[in-house]
């Protein structure tokens, strides 16, 4: 009885304390929290990136450096994969994260898109505004409007309610996302501000920007916050010239290092590059977000790409480790370690920080052996015939690959050409490898030879990743976008076969690897106590891996990154299940799980 009144107790004063109301305000140079000036020291981190069930370590960690906030983005594509179908359940459910977060006492900075950027597949926005003829995303187009209000309305319903004003722990929302970069539309702004409202989100509303951008994306009325300025004394001129000459001072973006893409070395920098500039904003007073505290993982095909008229066509890789305070798996690294030393020297007075929790165990994988092989192109879907190839929008199909097929007459040699190609093709003739064509290196045509008769032509065509920045977020659909030419002459009549791998649902006899036509290998592995591990795929090709049904994200082994992350939240005790996808080296049979990850292992190509 004592123990159920003990409980009863317990229960009672947990309620009290997340019923208390807090207040958020702004002074002329300061946050006020219930009128006493706070000082925000934030920390990014996105809940699509890291599993569920690790998110309430991650955010022990981010209190354990010192961090009084989390900033994360909301990811549209993620909550509304389809035109009109929601998903906030599992790794999608921003409400749970959010108050898993209040009671870790952690506040929340909201960023609601409609667009992230995030290094992120289109930005954040859905796949499918692309398929409505004269969509304008970040604009004041009717078609786009309409999705917008749609969804923002939808994600208000999760999350009004846990604003500050409401008795929650969301201190600030954001609107757009470094706006300014794109456009300077201050009636798009204003359409912004006011379906947030309308969504309830009537607490305080910010903008952020890079400097060069500021005064195209500032809105005037709320609180313009800076990225990618630590220097004390622009910060401030910048937001008093867009604020009336007031404060508070927040970099809503600051950048401890950076992201990778494919064939390109890791980027690092050391901690000690950013000692004194965190020290000087903190000892100044400004509130600060860490961007990335915590990168995680881009799994699944959610990867974004960067590209414009100057550079090459270049798409994200899996990891978002970002050489960020938090690895990839969660650990604290000497960056963690430095910038908490900093940030104890600004704690409130009787306020010590916890003791910084011990890295996760991690495990080697013996050799784990394949045990069936699965041809990709046995897994057709029934098409229908077109004149022209179809794109994953023409198919109603986000991500993944789109074989195209076509039978042409024989005996004659010249030059195979894609037009618009997105984003890399693998050609075969009369089911044998024949080349391979890469967006990144910009490359559409090649020589080929066609035996005499009747001769098929496959073309395997991946999404690397739509467009997360820049003027080419509406130049995004994916396949084969134009035409394809043999000596300038349109081939027609193509079977576009979609194939999303959403759910692999293999069937049919496993098949002897041959022809380097890409193929599926499904084994299994055993392990006695989950822990974190890296499946080291330096000696495959190029693919993807599904861990218990969970798509871990792309490999390849151009590099960087050699090694896939595997959360030992998706392991069990006992029998575990993987799949790999992989297009070129097809006679790989094993795979092993390393204790460590390698991030920074470039391959010729």
């Amino acid at each position: 009885m004592l123990a159920f009144l003990l409980l009863l107790s317990a229960s009672a004063t947990k309620l009290q304390a997340q019923a208390v109301k807090h207040t958020f305000t702004l002074s002329d140079n300061a946050f006020l929290l219930d009128g006493k000036p706070f000082q925000i020291i934030s920390g990014e981190m996105h809940y699509t990136r890291i599993p569920r069930g690790a998110w309430r370590q991650r955010m022990r960690m981010a209190k354990a450096m010192g961090l009084n906030t989390i900033g994360t983005y909301v990811f549209w594509n993620a909550n509304e994969p389809q035109k009109g179908h929601y998903d906030f359940t599992g790794n999608n459910d921003i409400a749970e994260f959010v108050k898993i977060a209040r009671e870790e006492g952690l506040w929340v900075i909201l960023r609601p898109s409609p667009y992230v950027c995030a290094e992120w597949e289109f930005g954040g926005y859905p796949y499918w505004l692309e398929k409505e003829e004269g969509l304008q995303v970040r604009s004041t187009e009717s078609k786009y409007l309409e999705a917008y209000h749609k969804y923002i309305m939808q994600i208000g319903k999760q999350l009004a309610p846990l604003q500050i004003n409401h008795g929650g722990n969301i201190l600030m929302v954001q609107i757009e996302n470094e706006y300014g970069s794109y456009g300077a539309d201050k009636k798009y702004l204003a359409l912004n501000q006011k379906m947030f409202i309308e969504a309830g989100f009537d607490g305080q509303l910010y903008t952020c920007d890079p400097e060069d951008a500021i005064k195209n994306g500032h809105l005037p009325g709320l609180l313009p916050a800076i990225n990618g300025v630590d220097d004390v004394a622009r910060v401030k001129r910048l937001i008093n010239e867009n604020h009336d000459g007031k404060g508070p001072y927040y970099i809503a973006e600051w950048y401890p290092a950076w992201f990778d893409w494919w064939g390109e070395k890791h980027h690092t920098v050391p901690a000690e590059q950013y000692l004194t500039r965190l020290d000087k904003v903190l000892a100044a007073g400004i509130s600060i977000n860490m961007y990335m505290f915590h990168g995680g993982t881009t799994r699944g095909f959610m990867n974004g790409a960067n590209y414009n008229d100057k550079e090459a066509y270049a798409p994200q890789v899996s990891s978002y480790d970002y050489d960020a305070p938090l690895d990839e798996a969660g650990n604290a690294t000497d960056k963690f370690m430095k910038f908490r030393a900093v940030i104890e020297k600004y704690l409130p007075a009787g306020v010590a920080l916890p003791e910084v929790p011990s890295a996760k165990p991690s495990m080697d994988i013996p050799a784990i052996h394949f045990t069936q092989t699965f041809g990709l192109f046995d897994q057709l879907p029934v098409v229908r015939l077109h004149t022209n190839p179809q794109t994953f929008e023409d198919l109603n199909q986000a991500y993944g690959f789109v074989l195209y097929r076509t039978t042409v007459a024989g005996g004659k040699t010249g030059t195979l050409k894609i037009d618009g190609l997105r984003d890399y093709g693998i050609i075969y003739i009369n089911g044998k490898r024949t080349g391979i064509l890469d967006r990144r290196l910009k490359q559409d045509s090649m020589q080929v030879t066609l035996p005499n008769g009747k001769v098929r032509i496959d073309i395997l065509v991946e999404n690397l990743g739509r467009i997360n920045f820049g003027p080419y977020l509406l130049k995004n659909k994916k396949g084969i976008t134009g035409k394809v030419l043999f000596d300038n002459t349109a081939v027609k009549n193509w079977y576009s076969y979609g194939l999303p791998l959403t759910n692999l649902n293999l069937h049919g006899k496993g098949i002897e690897t041959g022809a380097g036509k890409p193929v599926i290998k499904k084994g299994g592995f055993d392990i006695k106590k989950p822990a974190d591990t890296y499946l080291d795929l330096s000696n495959w090709g190029k693919g993807t891996v599904w861990i218990n049904g969970h798509n871990l994200g792309r490999y390849w082994n151009i590099g960087p990154q050699q090694t896939i992350y595997v959360p030992a939240e998706w392991l069990k005790t006992g029998a575990n299940d993987i799949e790999i996808l992989e297009l070129i080296k097809t006679e790989q049979n094993t795979i092993s799980g390393l204790k460590t990850p390698v991030l920074n292992k470039l391959n010729p190509q």
